[in-house]
């Protein structure tokens, strides 16, 4: 099993799954959140509302600047596109 920097909590309804099936479903949820928590996908699935000039900004660059602000300007929103 990869060693990863998480910790899963995975809730087995089937009791007779052996360890080796437990070790490839961890795996496989592994494998599927380290894509979708890339910062690809991040820019993907959000877009920066800026409110102070009305206009939406989807650009990666721009949304990875603003990911890594410790604090965000007034009015500038942080908007999932869900």
């Amino acid at each position: 099993m990869n060693a990863s920097n998480r910790d899963l909590l995975v809730l087995l309804k089937d009791e007779s799954m052996t360890n080796q099936a437990i070790e490839h479903e961890v795996e496989s949820l592994n494998d599927l959140l380290h894509n979708v928590e890339s910062v690809d996908e991040f820019c993907r699935v959000n877009e920066i509302i800026d409110m102070n000039r009305y206009k939406i900004n989807r650009d990666q660059k721009f949304l990875v600047e603003v990911m890594y602000q410790p604090e965000l300007k007034p009015f500038i929103f942080l908007n999932n596109m869900n």
